[in-house]
């Protein structure tokens, strides 16, 4: 007999949570198994038939959802009457809850024996913590990526699983791959090196850039020999180079296009590993360059009705992953109206100059990993036992 699961991911880091997932379901399950969906590469690599590209729904934002509201919600349907006509054995989906939520709903409108499973439990410990209780009403399981969220689902009645955060698993960069790094981009070891991550979507490269490369100024101004590092993400590795344009200094752009994907991975590590600070978009990327112990300082800003309506409903201090797993407030964050260049350019020199705060950011990341199941068996072999205890 066939294991049919429908799957649906629309970022590359939900592409990455799919692919473990499916990895580890394959490890479990000895009859074949069937993966329809929605899912980038890494996810197809799996062996997903995917129903249109994953790239259609990389929107972020308030007023980015409501640019694209008709084309996303002709795409709800499209996915729940794929789901519907194909009859899985579940529907599985990942993250993006303004999409996968919609479409869940809608199936277990028409089909309400068949189980939902959501991997990426929504951040209601933060802000709209009413959004679980309506989540319930389609989703039956919640594979959580963080050690306090089981809570926050089993109270409005779904069932979850902490199942461990992938970051813990993925690797590091090796000593070849750093001297490979080091000897193409001619960063010596000694020298002085700055990543910088201003994000993945275009909307975050469009409102972000200009910040980043003006808070680059006094750091540059105070070593100027520094090597500003720049990994592109796929999505918008076209536009990065018009968007850098006036940064300071020549940043070294790592650019995807072209190159196979198991090279960019093991120079983007290269990077990571190299970095002396980094100077990051919110959001996960804090747990990639926690795992490579590279100390950071995270900055975030938003549409103006996307910053109105979201800050004004936050009911934590901090949203940087590290900072609350490690119940500490080491990284700085410059969020919304904070997110600006001088006090951006100062936390960044204070990092490159005070060894006392590179510690304490350290120790908070040794404590994350640990936190988030390092050195136990693997989130996506965890998350497929939970995945098949439902189904």
């Amino acid at each position: 007999m066939t294991l049919r699961l429908f799957l649906v991911a629309g970022e590359p880091s939900g592409d990455r949570l799919g692919a473990a997932l499916m990895a580890g379901l394959k490890t479990l399950v000895e009859e074949d198994i069937e993966f329809h969906g929605i899912g980038g590469p890494l996810m197809q690599a799996e062996g997903l038939v995917p129903l249109f590209p994953m790239e259609e729904l990389s929107v972020i934002g308030l007023t980015e959802i409501i640019a694209n509201y008709r084309r996303l919600a002709r795409r709800v349907t499209d996915t729940a009457d794929a789901v519907i006509g194909w009859k899985p054995d579940a529907l599985i989906t990942i993250d993006i809850p303004e999409f996968s939520l919609r479409v869940a709903a809608q199936v277990k409108a028409r089909a309400t024996h068949m189980p939902t499973v959501h991997y990426v439990a929504p951040t209601v410990w933060a802000w709209r913590p009413k959004r679980a209780r309506k989540m319930a009403r389609s989703i039956d399981h919640v594979l959580a990526l963080l050690p306090f969220e089981p809570p926050y689902m089993q109270a409005e009645g779904m069932s979850c699983d902490f199942v461990g955060h992938p970051v813990v698993t993925e690797p590091q960069a090796s000593a070849a791959e750093i001297a490979a790094f080091r000897a193409k981009y001619g960063v010596a070891e000694g020298e002085t090196a700055i990543l910088v991550l201003p994000g993945s979507r275009r909307s975050e490269i469009e409102r972000l850039s200009p910040v980043f490369g003006e808070a680059l100024r006094p750091v540059l101004a105070r070593h100027p020999q520094a090597h500003v590092i720049l990994p592109a993400a796929p999505a918008v590795a076209g536009m990065i180079g018009e968007r850098i344009a006036g940064w300071p200094g020549r940043p070294h752009v790592l650019d995807p296009r072209g190159v196979p994907a198991a090279a960019f991975a093991a120079e983007k590590r290269a990077a990571f590993a190299v970095a002396d600070v980094a100077l990051a978009a919110s959001g996960t990327v804090s747990l990639e360059l926690a795992a490579s112990e590279t100390p950071m300082v995270i900055a975030y800003d938003m549409s103006w009705l996307s910053r109105k309506l979201v800050l004004s409903m936050l009911q934590v201090d901090t949203v940087t992953l590290v900072n609350m797993v490690a119940d500490s407030r080491t990284i700085p964050e410059f969020i919304g109206e904070e997110c600006r260049p001088a006090p951006i350019g100062a936390a960044l020199n204070r990092l490159l100059e005070d060894e006392g705060a590179r510690i304490d950011q350290l120790d908070a990341m040794a404590l994350t990993m640990m936190r988030l199941g390092k050195g136990g068996e693997a989130p996506g072999l965890r998350a497929a036992r939970s995945v098949l205890s439902v189904i």
